[in-house]
């Protein structure tokens, strides 16, 4: 059902790099992932027991497959072709047949309404949350509470699509604790708290929003995304200009209800979401007008990649101990594919570094979905030196790679650099080297690798020995192998004698 991955995309991956083909192998099998995500919503909520999802609820959910298909078909405004397979989710031999689309269709057209809606990365948490509530999550009354305000979110993302379809409808929406999201347009926050039911009107690109006991609020809809109205309880969604010309606006996602990170999973090392004031987002435009030139100079390859993968910015707060100047905080989610989560960036060199860095996270779990490239269980028994704790193989791996990137992405600025970069380049690639080569033993010596996870390895470690061709100059070098030597000291007294024992 999944497409294989040719050992020539293979190999460019391994390389932290990828060409547009092999990209958008990527982007193709994890939209295709994502219907089938929203077809197992369906059917669970179909076959649920009504104490948890309720006739009402199962039956809201049908009519809003209903107005996304009908979006689906319809053209868009500026007269682009939608990929197909909306309609072929109503199954998954659909989703076999139409369900992906062709290399001409992830290259070119952008997608229907529909699809922009359904494969933003949020809506992908936002999924992951209904299966929970779904699949016995939802025994508790603040659990059912908690999966009736899951389901009702996905009436405002079909009325999101049919409303920049072009689509006229009337339909009631309910907004979740005093606001209601209306995803990628903004924000209404109610005149009452609580979950309110809010009647919401579309006619020609105009919506009428009508709350208890409160005047109607006119929401005009733009191009690409936000909308605008002079009620002030309304909140546009923002967006950057597209990275590339001709690209498309870069959501600046502040307003999403399912932009929060797992923080079980990260344990401490993220802030909290931000919603910005007007000077954050300056802050952001100034940062972002400059960060597709700051990829260009580590190598063309990493806008290449930033623009097929990059969908969406969740900003993050800044963490208390980052301190001044380059620091800032960052990460993906592989629920949501195409968001990059990060505190506001201080400058352009220090977010591209961040887009390098955080989408090879991206990249490496999108093939991993599509391909199985080691067996190693969860154990965390390696050293790595960028973490004071023992990282498991797979984790080992995803740092490697994405160091590795950043390794030749800091050379290439080097060696391109005015003097007054130069150094700092330099420092950056020699730290980012000595890291990967102390990580790159535990990793080509793993008996659990697979076929094309041994490929995969020795690729990414004759890419590592291939960087040694223009050398960071001694001072930096030394200092960087004194570094990795102390963590590893550090490393070992810590926690060598508590490690599990290898596999004989």
């Amino acid at each position: 059902m999944f497409p294989t991955v040719p050992d020539p995309f293979l190999d460019e991956l391994a390389r932290t790099e990828g060409g547009p083909d092999a990209l958008a192998l990527l982007v193709r099998d994890q939209d295709t992932r994502r219907l089938l995500l929203l077809r197992a919503v369906l059917d669970a909520a179909e076959s649920a027991d009504p104490s948890v999802c309720d006739p009402g609820s199962g039956s809201r959910l049908r009519d809003d497959w209903a107005m996304l298909t009908e979006a689906d078909r319809t053209p868009t405004p500026t007269g682009d072709r939608g990929v197909r397979g909306v309609r072929g989710v109503q199954g998954v031999q659909g989703v076999r047949d139409e369900g992906t689309p062709s290399a001409e269709d992830a290259a070119g057209p952008r997608p229907t309404p529909a699809r922009v809606r359904l494969f933003h990365p949020l809506v992908g948490p936002w999924a992951r949350s209904c299966l929970r509530g779904l699949d016995g999550g939802a025994g508790t009354p603040a659990g059912r509470r908690a999966l009736r305000r899951d389901l009702a979110h996905f009436s405002a993302v079909a009325a999101v699509a049919a409303a920049v379809a072009g689509l006229p409808f009337s339909t009631r929406l309910t907004a979740r604790a005093g606001v209601l999201t209306l995803p990628s347009l903004g924000a209404l926050h109610t005149a009452a708290c609580g979950d309110v039911p809010v009647d919401v009107t579309h006619r020609k690109g105009t919506l009428t929003i009508r709350q208890p006991d409160a005047p109607d609020i006119r929401v005009h809809l733009e191009h690409g995304t936000g909308a605008w109205s002079g009620a002030p309880a309304w909140t546009p969604a923002h967006a950057l200009p597209g990275l590339t010309p001709g690209a498309p606006p870069m959501p600046l996602d502040d307003l999403d209800p399912y932009r929060e990170p797992p923080y079980r999973i990260h344990r401490g090392s993220l802030s909290g979401v931000a919603t910005l004031d007007d000077a954050e987002r300056k802050r952001w435009l100034q940062s972002w007008s400059g960060t597709a030139a700051a990829l260009r100079s580590g190598g063309a390859h990493r806008l290449t990649e930033a623009t097929a993968l990059l969908r969406c910015l969740v900003p993050l707060e800044m963490p208390p101990d980052v301190g001044t100047g380059r620091g800032s905080c960052s990460a993906t989610r592989g629920e949501a594919f195409g968001a990059l989560l990060s505190s506001t960036p201080p400058d352009p060199v220090t977010f591209a570094a961040t887009l390098v860095h955080e989408l090879q996270h991206a990249k490496l779990a999108a093939l991993g979905d599509l391909l199985t490239l080691h067996r190693a269980g969860p154990e965390a028994r390696y050293f790595a030196p960028w973490r004071p704790d023992p990282r498991p193989y797979d984790g080992l791996l995803q740092g490697t790679y994405s160091h590795l990137a950043l390794a030749a992405f800091h050379q290439r600025r080097a060696l391109a650099a005015g003097p007054a970069e130069r150094e700092w380049a330099w420092a950056q690639h020699a730290r980012y080297h000595a890291q990967v080569g102390a990580a790159l033993p535990a990793l080509v010596g793993s008996p659990d690798l697979t076929v094309p996870g041994r490929r995969f390895v020795d690729e990414l470690a004759a890419t590592y020995e291939k960087l040694a061709d223009h050398p960071a100059p001694r001072d930096h070098t030394a200092r960087a192998r004194a570094y990795v030597k102390s963590a590893r000291a550090l490393w070992t007294q810590r926690h060598a004698p508590a490690l599990p024992r290898p596999k004989e």
